[in-house]
Formats: C-alpha cells, structure tokens, sequence
C-alpha cells in the first residue's frame, strides 16, 4: 500500500490524485479483462480495442492501451506524474505488468522516467507520432480530425512515389501478388465482407511500397497500413469499396506491369483522391 509520505517524498501524486480520472474498477477476484477507464463500453473504447488487441493480448496489452488512450486523449496532461503502485491497485495488476506497460509507452515517447522525478507523461512534440497504436489512439481521440488530415496528406505524398518507383522495379513476384490481392477484394466487396477486404487492401499497399525498393520508404508502410485499418482515417477509395476503387488498384498493377512510373503513380493520385473531404487536405497535382 503506498503511503502519504512515500508520496510527498518523491514528488509524486498521492492516494487518491488519480481518483478524478475515470478507472473502472473490476470486482473483486476479477482480474481479466480490464475495464474500460469509464466503466461502460464506449464507442471510444470499443472500437479502439480492436486494432491494439491483436498487438497486445492479455493485461499487459490491455493495460498499454488505456494508459495509451488516456495520455492520447489529453486526460493524462503533460508532466502528469503517474504512480505505478497506484497503477497497480486500480487495475488490479502486478508491479511487474505495470513496470512493462510504462516501458512500452516510454518507447513510444508518451512517457519519460527518470530517477528522483518518477514517470510523467511527456508532451505531443515528444511522442511517435508514425507509431501504428499512437495513429489508433488519435483516430478514436479528441485529435481524430487533425490525425485524419495528417494521415492523407502523408498518403499523398508516399504512395504515388512509391507506385512511380514499383513501376521501374519490374518485380513480376510481387506484382502477382498484388493481382492476388485485388482478386480478393473484388470477391470479399461481392460478398459484403468489410474485413477481408480491407485487410487484402492493406496487404496491398504494403506490398506496394515494398516494391519500390527503397527501404526508407518501407519503413514507412506500416503508417499506411494503420491508416487503412482504422476507421475514421482519411476517406479515400480504399475506405468506400466499390467497382470504381477496384479499377484504380487494377490501373496501378497494369502500369506496374507495363512500367509505366507516370501511369501508376497517376492511377494511386486517382485512388486516393476520390472524395471532396479528401481533396481539400491534399493539393491538386500541378501541371508541367
């Protein structure tokens, strides 16, 4: 039990600080899984889970996602002293899941510890903003609007140079697989299967920054594949399945095939710019 004078002594927050904050309780000899921090199953926190869960399963997953959630959503605010004893007790957890999930979100910059001063949430200029949880937590967050914006206007400009760049690769291995990909998406958009579909598009998008042969690029293809995997993420073709975003992904593996860099980096331009929302993020191509 941490007591009011280890409290004072370390600067940290004492007993109860944290009550102001919405932790669910979980009853007592209920120690899996953990509540949501509002105690109900918020669309918030319902549809975030979906992504983090396969990232992270048990306590320790769980425990990094509401923390993560939490600090996201501005409800930890910078240089907010986090008690990991407390942590703990809230959630019903061991020191040593606690201990974890912290270094988890200290990789991703949302937390700093450091000896005499303890955890703190750091501020926004510090966190992995290209980190795939942190893009989750921010498309289901109060930043939702300001990570839709962000994410399209990276969109537009990794993918069309990545598809210019496939184009000149001549890679016949990977071209097949994205024809593969496109078969299934047409059969699982036939079926009114939202899930396969949107993870054969994923597939493909990353397939198609592979194929560029830049590995800085392909760095970057788990951004893309985070940004087709949540809702509320830029509203392009591939986020409205129909017959004319199933063109435009044929068009781009029929310029790849061809080597055709203008044509297939005009095709993903036409895939990604399908909707007026997305057209006032991202600046019309200029005429040479």
């Amino acid at each position: 039990m941490m007591t009011a004078a280890r409290s004072a002594d370390s600067g940290l927050a004492g007993p109860g600080e944290l009550d102001r904050y919405p932790y669910g309780e979980a009853p007592a000899g209920e120690r899996a899984p953990l509540r949501s921090w509002g105690g109900g199953d918020s669309d918030f926190g319902r549809t975030s889970r979906r992504g983090t869960a396969s990232r992270g399963r048990g306590l320790h997953g769980q425990l990094v996602q509401q923390l993560g959630q939490m600090i996201v959503s501005g409800d930890l605010g910078a240089d907010r002293p986090l008690v990991p004893e407390e942590i703990g007790q809230r959630f019903e957890v061991s020191r040593t899941v606690v201990r974890e999930s912290l270094r988890v979100l200290e990789a991703k910059g949302l937390v700093s510890a450091r000896p005499n001063v303890g955890t703190r949430v750091r501020p926004v200029s510090d966190w992995n903003l290209l980190d795939p949880d942190i893009i989750e937590w921010r498309a289901f967050g109060p930043q939702r609007d300001d990570q839709r914006r962000e994410l399209a206007e990276l969109r537009w400009t990794i993918e069309p140079l990545a598809a210019r760049l496939a184009a000149g690769h001549g890679r016949e291995d990977i071209q097949q697989r994205l024809g593969d990909m496109i078969e299934i998406m047409g059969h699982a958009m036939a079926q009114a299967d939202g899930i396969t579909f949107s993870r054969a598009d994923a597939e493909f998008h990353s397939l198609l920054i592979q194929a560029a042969g830049n590995r800085m690029l392909e760095h970057l293809s788990g951004i893309v594949s985070a940004a087709l995997q949540v809702s509320g993420g830029p509203v392009t073709g591939c986020d409205r399945p129909g017959e004319v975003s199933l063109g435009h992904h044929a068009r781009i593996v029929e310029a790849l095939a061809s080597g055709d860099s203008a044509g297939a980096e005009a095709a993903m331009r036409q895939l990604l710019v399908v909707h007026l929302d997305v057209e006032r993020v991202v600046p019309a191509p200029r005429e040479h």
